[in-house]
């Protein structure tokens, strides 16, 4: 169910005091944690009392004052460590977590609980704010086959039995939410046919597409486009491996944003396949450099198979870029095969590698109609529709 606010009444409503829980959250860099920041600067904005409980990075504890999309919000930090094999994965502790949700609840009084995930904080919270009779509204930004990759010590034979215990952690979390929502119809699907969650609200996480500068000027430079983490499940080999293929009078670059543990293997792929002179890899880059890149670019490349909706294709759509992305989960909502962009089979290279030189060599008109599609789309994912259907959840109005 795709989920729109109704019309509200012209009469102020009195500000909320929301209580975000969040098992990922800045500095941490991914979809999930951007959309929290987004959402919670948005509610400070328009007069609400935002508070985050999400993990410590450096040690600081308790209540914080801190500054995220360029709003205050109060972000409760919980003591959290790092999983050694991973270089930026933390963990809590679950008797902690539900421990130290008891005492912020008490503290905070909120209005409403939003959590993030089930995981740790998202459990504990939903226990205790059930307790409570406080609203509790869930959004999962979850897939198991994506947390594997961060364990590195469940052995083959186990992981089947390990996505199924970790659906049904999610299950019990979510099962005590007054309303669910993640970000697109897919994905919304998707939980409802591993978990008995039931009417759950495909909300975008929406971008500010003001933000973002498409640019209509032609564009000799064929410059082709990543953004995201480095990780396995991105595919990013596929793209580097496509990428070997062009033919060298396309003059190509690749350029890759982001940081992650695969990125020292991609740099390996590269030269081994004899173009790391042709692409960049930028590891963590400023808002301003991010968007100047987009414009700047011809093509933007998404391999990965695992995206509940991927806030970075909507960037790039935002700077009128088309689209090539891999045919799986969330992504044809956002690529609409022919008209902003092309799909891929997804893990094939050569047909990734065909759908780029399309997008390379279109003649300028096709390109032109391609780049205002993509911003005719992603018009539909304002981070303004974002947070009016969640007001109203959070009101326990209907959407």
């Amino acid at each position: 169910m795709v989920a729109t606010p109704r019309p509200s009444s012209s009469e102020e409503k009195p500000r909320l005091r929301v209580l975000i829980g969040a098992d990922t959250f800045a500095p941490e860099i991914n979809g999930a944690a951007s959309f929290i920041a987004r959402l919670a600067a948005g509610l400070v904005q328009r007069g609400h009392d935002v508070h985050i409980m999400a993990p410590s990075y450096d040690g600081r504890l308790g209540a914080i004052d801190e500054v995220h999309e360029g709003e205050h919000m109060t972000v409760h930090r919980v003591r959290s460590w790092r999983w050694y094999p991973h270089p930026t994965f933390r963990f809590m502790l679950p008797w902690q977590v539900r421990r130290e949700s008891a005492r912020i609840l008490d503290l905070v009084k909120p209005d409403v609980i939003h959590f993030q995930s089930h995981i740790v904080v998202g459990r504990g919270l939903t226990i205790e704010g059930e307790k409570r009779g406080i609203r509790l509204i869930g959004t999962n930004h979850f897939m198991p086959e994506n947390l594997l990759d961060h364990t590195y010590i469940i052995p083959p034979f186990l992981q089947r039995w390990a996505i199924r215990e970790a659906w049904a952690a999610a299950d019990r979390s979510f099962r005590r939410a007054e309303r669910v929502s993640t970000p697109t119809q897919k994905a919304a699907e998707y939980l409802e046919r591993n978990t008995s969650v039931r009417g759950v609200l495909a909300i975008s996480c929406g971008i500010d597409a003001h933000n973002y500068t498409p640019n209509f000027e032609p564009n000799a430079e064929n410059l082709i486009v990543f953004l995201g983490r480095i990780v396995d499940e991105k595919q990013i080999d596929k793209l580097v491996r496509a990428f070997a293929k062009l033919s060298p009078d396309l003059k190509a670059r690749l350029q890759i944003l982001g940081t992650g543990d695969q990125e020292h293997k991609l740099k390996a792929l590269a030269s081994q396949l004899g173009v790391a002179d042709r692409v960049q890899f930028d590891g963590k880059v400023t808002d301003d450099y991010l968007r100047k890149t987009l414009t700047s670019a011809k093509v933007f490349a998404m391999p990965s198979i695992a995206e509940l909706q991927s806030i970075s294709t909507m960037e790039a759509m935002a700077s009128g870029l088309p689209i090539v992305a891999a045919d799986a989960m969330a992504l044809p909502h956002l690529v609409h095969d022919g008209e902003n962009g092309f799909l891929f089979e997804p893990g094939n290279v050569d047909d990734l590698a065909d759908k780029l030189t399309r997008v390379l060599t279109m003649p300028e008109e096709d390109l032109q109609r391609m780049k205002r599609e993509s911003l005719a789309i992603v018009e539909a994912h304002d981070i303004q529709r974002t947070l009016n259907t969640f007001e109203a959840l959070y009101r326990g109005e209907s959407v």
